[in-house]
């Protein structure tokens, strides 16, 4: 089958430019090609991809060094090769300094082919090794963007935990029905959004507490779709392709849907007029040989999800950007420019990784593959809500951050647990030493001063055996702070936590003692 080559030829020889066109159609090409022989007609003709340019060196009206200075300076890396039946070996040296690839002779046509195979697979390895080099300077960007925003959101964290604390407080304090506790319950609402907000910025940085397990992504998949039917509107018609034989995959089923979710009303944003919205899985394998179109991949078995739209599309300058926190083309007040960067941290938090592909005008698609699962895929435990349960039981509160320590502790207090509490490692260990035993349960920040949580708790178990613990972290690489035996029996609360929650697992955890 002929290979398709675009060919600009720069010669003045309107038969000379037809022989070599002979010669490329002999040795297998489909050659697509123009001639042109001034520079007029060259800029005009430069507007078209080509795949070489074959030129002349000397012609009446136009050198072919100029042509070659033009081409290089519009940054086209094209390969040039000069055949000409004037040019001397002084000339030719000339033109290669000055960005030729190889220069032949009319006299000798026999070297045509081998040199135009040799410049379009070196052209092809420079494509590649720049393709390579972005996509490395990309990651190194995004990894320097993703600590900056994983500390802006661990800080602001704190902060946010503060307030859903002394919120809670003030909303149970209220009268039932008041406008002060409706004020109160207005401040939660806002703190939960402020939340809502550090999660994202902490999925970009790859920071998010995971609860991986076995999951059906077709099963997740039409629940989703299903409550994002009405959010998405009758103007886009969803079309759902998903493989009955899907392999299970080894994911967070919560952090899934909000990748499917973004990805959705990403695509909705991109068919303001209707369109069409295509949502498709199956199983695929990336071999060593293709890891060149997914750079950051590892060979493997895959699920892919495939979300397509026949939206507006993405140019290739919005492309390089799309992944970037707060990186958006909508206008102002119409989105964070978080939904796309939080897919890509949750992607590779996952350990898989993420394509796209965008035609201005005739719509994107966007291809996660995440790793595969192994087993059965499991229901995840929803948990319960109701009213708060406290008890009389002795919590030792260990956190530096002054605002959560104290909300922590009249939130437990109003319980009716009897609380202690510590600024730091070393007055956690103090102040265990001399309530022993008292103590119930340690409820305790991971990192602290003097002395980090996990290191203070495995002082207090060397006095006191199985004691129940619960930590807390800004950070999911916090946990590996926490030794893995220590780790499988304790609690992880991720911050913010609000009160409910808190009460919640304080009390399972209690209860398992008990």
């Amino acid at each position: 089958m002929p290979i398709p080559l675009r060919v600009l030829f720069i010669e003045d020889s309107e038969d000379d430019a037809a022989l070599q066109v002979r010669l490329l159609a002999q040795a297998g090409y489909e050659v697509l090609h123009e001639r042109v022989d001034s520079e007029e007609t060259l800029t005009t003709a430069l507007r078209s991809p080509w795949d070489i340019v074959i030129s002349d060196y000397s012609m009446p009206h136009f050198r072919g060094t100029d042509a070659l200075k033009l081409i290089r300076q519009k940054g086209l890396d094209v390969p040039f090769i000069f055949v000409s039946g004037t040019i001397g070996e002084e000339s030719a040296v000339a033109a290669l300094k000055v960005g030729a690839q190889d220069y032949l002779m009319k006299s000798n046509l026999s070297r045509l082919i081998p040199s135009v195979q040799r410049e379009l697979r070196e052209a092809d390895e420079r494509k590649q090794r720049k393709k390579l080099e972005e996509q490395v300077h990309q990651l190194q960007r995004f990894e320097a963007i993703g600590r900056l925003a994983g500390g802006v959101a661990h800080d602001f964290n704190n902060v946010i935990g503060a307030i859903m604390g002394w919120a809670d407080i003030g909303v149970r304090a209220a009268e039932e029905g008041s406008s002060l506790q409706d004020k109160f319950l207005k401040i939660r609402s806002q703190a939960d959004r402020a939340s809502a907000l550090t999660r994202q910025l902490l999925a970009f940085a790859r920071r998010q507490m995971l609860q991986p397990c076995n999951t059906n992504l077709n099963e997740l998949a039409k629940e989703e779709i299903s409550l994002l039917r009405n959010v998405i509107g009758e103007r886009i018609e969803i079309q759902m392709e998903l493989a009955e034989d899907l392999n299970i995959i080894w994911a967070d089923p919560g952090q899934i849907e909000q990748v499917l979710m973004n990805l959705c009303l990403n695509a909705r944003d991109a068919m303001s007029d209707g369109g069409q919205l295509v949502i498709e899985t199956q199983n695929i394998t990336v071999g060593p040989d293709s890891r060149h179109d997914h750079t950051h991949a590892g060979p493997g078995k895959y699920v892919l999800l495939k979300v397509q739209d026949s939206g507006t599309g993405m140019d290739a300058a919005t492309l390089a950007h799309i992944f970037e926190p707060f990186f958006t083309t909508k206008e102002i007040g119409r989105g964070t420019g978080l939904g796309l960067a939080t897919v890509y941290g949750i992607v590779k938090q996952h350990k898989g990784f993420i394509d796209v592909d965008s035609i201005p005008g005739r719509g994107t698609e966007f291809r996660v593959y995440l790793p595969l699962g192994d087993g059965p895929a499991v229901q995840p435990d929803k948990p319960a809500v109701g009213v708060l349960r406290g008890g009389t039981e002795h919590i030792l509160i260990a956190e530096d951050n002054d605002d959560l320590r104290e909300a922590a502790q009249e939130i437990l207090a109003s319980l009716g647990y009897q609380v202690i509490t510590a600024r730091d490692g070393e007055e956690a260990v103090q102040a265990f030493e001399l309530h022993a035993n008292a103590i119930d349960l340690v409820f305790m920040d991971v990192v602290l001063p003097k002395l980090n949580g996990p290191e203070a708790y495995l002082r207090m178990v060397s006095l006191k055996p199985g004691m129940p613990v619960i930590f807390t972290t800004g950070y999911a690489t916090e946990t590996n702070l926490i030794p893995i035996r220590t780790r499988e029996k304790a609690t992880v609360l991720q911050k913010p936590y609000g009160s409910h929650y808190l009460a919640q697992r304080l009390r399972e955890k209690l209860d398992k003692k008990n």
